[in-house]
This record gives C-alpha cells, sequence and structure tokens, in this order.
C-alpha cells in the first residue's frame, strides 16, 4: 500500500478527536465552513476563538516538516495533468467544495467529526455522500487520465 502511515494516521486522528472534544465541551462545533463563515463578516465578540483555530490550520501546516514531518509523499500534480488544467480543476473544485458546504450545512469536518461524535443522522447522511462522491470521482479520474 503507497503512503501507508497508520501510527501517523491514528495519532492524527487522535487529536483531531481531541480538539473537537475541547470545542465540544465549550458549545462550539470544529467544523471549519462554520467558523469560517462566523468571521465573514465578523460577528462580535465571538470571534477571537475562530480567529485562533483558524490560524492554528495554517501554523499546524506550516510548522509539521519544521519538526520533522515528512511530506516528501505529497505530489500537487498527480495525474500529469499541465500546470494550468491544474489550476482550473482546484479553483472548481474549491468552488463545488464551498457549494456543497452551504447547500450540506456544514463541511466534512463539522459533519463527519463533529456530527457523527453527536449522533447527527443528518451529519452521517452527509458523510456517507461525501464519501461515495470521493470514490466516484477518484475512479472516474482514473479512467480518464490514469494514475
Amino acid at each position: 500500500m503507497e503512503n501507508f502511515t497508520p501510527y501517523a494516521s491514528l495519532f492524527g486522528g487522535i487529536i483531531i478527536g481531541l480538539s473537537a472534544t475541547v470545542l465540544l465541551t465549550t458549545g462550539k462545533l470544529a467544523g471549519i465552513s462554520g467558523i469560517l463563515a462566523g468571521l465573514l463578516p465578523p460577528q462580535g465578540k465571538d470571534n477571537l476563538w475562530r480567529v485562533l483555530f483558524i490560524v492554528g490550520l495554517f501554523l499546524g501546516a506550516l510548522l509539521f516538516p519544521l519538526v520533522g514531518g515528512d511530506i516528501s509523499y505529497i505530489d500537487l500534480n498527480p495525474y500529469q495533468l499541465g500546470e494550468t488544467a491544474h489550476i482550473v480543476l482546484l479553483i472548481i473544485g474549491g468552488l463545488l467544495v464551498g457549494g456543497g458546504t452551504y447547500i450540506g450545512a456544514g463541511c466534512t469536518s463539522g459533519h463527519g467529526v463533529c456530527g457523527i461524535g453527536r449522533l447527527s443522522i443528518r451529519s452521517m447522511m452527509a458523510t456517507v455522500t461525501f464519501m461515495v462522491t470521493a470514490i466516484v470521482t477518484v475512479f472516474i479520474m482514473r479512467l480518464m487520465v490514469g494514475g
């Protein structure tokens, strides 16, 4: 299996679960779309935790390689598409994710981590839909582009 990292995945999952639990004990959900939506436009005194959460996401990604994390397996162009096609697909994908997040009233992190943890039927259905769509998309892309 390529890039199989069970210990890193387990440790990462534990950290995500713990952070979601900490937020949940304060009455907040660790859904990125909801956290970001609460900042746009700023809605008052509830902004500090949102800003710190978003900053923490970026700092975590930036610090990971500095503390010895291996990012050598990351391939930004796995299907050898042209640079322009890759950027266009990223933009289209981002817009689709944003639209889906709006329509689905939450994102993968909100529904998948927090919603399932709260035994929300809506979140379970949303997460199953995310996963099935992702599997079908990868299957189609591999048929069309190879890989």
